[in-house]
Order: C-alpha cells, then structure tokens, then sequence
C-alpha cells in the first residue's frame, strides 16, 4: 500500500536534500524515478510531492512521449 511507497520515497528525498552524505558512502544520484500502476492511483501526485519535499525540479513524461521518440510516429 501507500506505506511500502511512502518508506521508499523517503530514502529518495533524503538523498535529494543532502547528497553528500550518500556520495561519501559512495552511492550515485539516480537520474530519475519510474512509477508505474493503473491510472487513477495518485502517481503523479506523489510525484510532485516527492519533487516539493525535496526542492527539485518536477518534469513529467507519459509512455506514448517515449513509443514517438524510440519508435516513430507512424502514419501521420
């Protein structure tokens, strides 16, 4: 549920607001965060609270941004 999410997340904003503390351990920044589900489920939402907690940037892609950009457009 929301809980196993939400412990996860919190690892990601933690790193997000003081990196160096996980840099001295060693660890590298990820270059993003996948999350998947069915639509209504609050993805997005957690999303942008993850990006506020943390004070970066949000930038939001969808699936058929991706299936243009690596397959094409097709018939157009």
């Amino acid at each position: 549920g929301c809980e196993e999410v939400k412990k996860e997340v919190e690892e990601v904003v933690a790193y997000l607001k003081s990196p160096e503390k996980f840099t001295a351990m060693g660890a590298r920044l990820p270059k993003g965060i996948l999350l998947q589900g069915p639509p209504g489920t609050g993805k997005t939402l957690l999303a942008r609270a993850i990006a506020g907690e943390a004070g970066v940037p949000f930038l939001h892609a969808s699936g058929s941004e991706f299936e243009e950009m690596f397959v094409g457009v097709g018939e157009s």
